[in-house]
Order: C-alpha cells, then sequence, then structure tokens
C-alpha cells in the first residue's frame, strides 16, 4: 500500500491526480473536521439513507483546463455528502446548468460523483476544501487551506488562460494567492464586481481573472444573479480562454 499523503508532501506534489488525493486526506483545520464529520454522521433527513463524503472534497475537472471556476467552500449537505465540488446542492444545479447551456458540461445536474458528469476544458475548485459551520471559514482556516489552491494553480499554469471567481470572498483570496505565486497583481487589488476583469501577469504569461456573483440561494432566489446573467460571465470567461461555446 502506497504512503499516504499529507499536508506537509504538498512541495513534493507533481500532478492533479496526486494533489486531489493528498487533499481528501487533510485534516489541518480541528474545527472544520470536527464540523463536517458530525454533519456526515447526523446528516440530513432527507438524504438519511445516504452515505456521506465527510472529507475534504478535492478539485473536478480536467488536468490541462484552460479555464478555472473558484468558489468558495463545499455545501455541507452538498459536495459534503457527494465529495465532488457543487454537487447535490441548488447552488450547484444552477451552475452545471449555466455550465451545460454554453457547452461546456455533459449534463445539465450534478447529482453524484459517479453520474458521468464530464467537464470540456473546465476545472472547478475553492479556496476553502472543507464545509465549514454556516458557511464561514475563519481567516487562519482561509489562510491554510490557501497552499493547496497555490499547488492547483501552479499545476494548471501551462494551460489555464482565465478564473472565473463567484463571490468577493473567493476573488480576494485567487487575487492573493496569484501574487504570492510570483504573478503581478495590481494595486489596490481590483474591487470585485459581477463581470468585474483583471489581467495579471508573469513575465510573457498573463491570465485574466473575471468576477461573478456567487450562485448561493441568496442570490439566485433574490434575482441578483439570475441564469442569463450567469450564463454570459462564463462566455465571457470560456472565449477568453479559448474554449468553443453555445448559446443557449
Amino acid at each position: 500500500m502506497g504512503r499516504r499523503r499529507t499536508f506537509t508532501d504538498i512541495a513534493d506534489i507533481t500532478d492533479i491526480a496526486d494533489l486531489d488525493a493528498a487533499i481528501v486526506e487533510c485534516r489541518a483545520c480541528r474545527r472544520l473536521v470536527a464540523w463536517r464529520e458530525r454533519v456526515a454522521r447526523e446528516k440530513r433527513a432527507a438524504f438519511a439513507d445516504q452515505t456521506y463524503w465527510g472529507r475534504a472534497v478535492p478539485g473536478f475537472g480536467p488536468a490541462d483546463a484552460a479555464m478555472l471556476i473558484l468558489g468558495l467552500a463545499p455545501a455541507a449537505h452538498g459536495a459534503n455528502r457527494t465529495g465532488r465540488m457543487f454537487t447535490g446542492d441548488q447552488s450547484g444545479d444552477v451552475l452545471f446548468r449555466a455550465l451545460y447551456d454554453v457547452g461546456l458540461a455533459s449534463r445539465p445536474d450534478a447529482i453524484s460523483a459517479d453520474d458521468g458528469m464530464e467537464l470540456f476544458g473546465v476545472r472547478m475548485t475553492a479556496p476553502v476544501h472543507c464545509a465549514p459551520p454556516q458557511n464561514q471559514p475563519t481567516p487562519a482556516e482561509r489562510d491554510r487551506c490557501s497552499r493547496w489552491l497555490a499547488a492547483e494553480l501552479a499545476l494548471l499554469r501551462p494551460t489555464l488562460r482565465s478564473v472565473l471567481v463567484l463571490g468577493g470572498f473567493g476573488w480576494q483570496v485567487g487575487l492573493r494567492t496569484f501574487a504570492d505565486l510570483g504573478w503581478d497583481v495590481a494595486r489596490p487589488r481590483p474591487k470585485f464586481g459581477h463581470g468585474a476583469r483583471t489581467v495579471i501577469t508573469d513575465g510573457d504569461d498573463h491570465l485574466t481573472v473575471v468576477g461573478s456573483y456567487h450562485v448561493s440561494q441568496h442570490n439566485t432566489f433574490t434575482g441578483r444573479l439570475t441564469p442569463a446573467m450567469l450564463r454570459e460571465v462564463i462566455v465571457d470567461a470560456a472565449r477568453i480562454a479559448g474554449l468553443p461555446t453555445l448559446r443557449r
């Protein structure tokens, strides 16, 4: 049996598959580990007959993605249940439907980790890989987990051309992580907003970061983020990345 990856092994990770495996084994944040496992034991009544994932959730999508979608953290009864980013909750339903509508996902709905869903040229991840209480990680948890994001961004660098950031939290963490990786990020840092854009550079390489309101129920139920708005910003980020899209 191979050596289990640990949080301190991160510098040795050389591919996305190893990174994903290492993230799953992470137990660095005691509060988050306790919460995700408690939720997995107690469950929601609607999912009482299901086995919850109850671990850190790795990114999802091809290792040579040209576009990255950066969210916040797994939902307690969504990704923390299914083990796949944005899968099994209403926020994910909105996101995957929009990706399908523009030709970047193979299915309009994301039900489980084994439902056959494929993303085309797109990968999704989060600054925090464990479900936090009240969906609010602490600054210390965010900073500790940002090392995983830094490793993922570094591995995707040869093919990555755009990053679609969902929400102000991901915008702040993402830009700071890029700066830590040596990218030139404008100062003062660009303000977050739906449709906001900033180009970051490192030598001859450049990357466009695009902002979107988060696909949270608060935003989608109130109409702050409509399906049309989401499709538009996804198409914008995809075209920057050189990915073909459909308009539906």
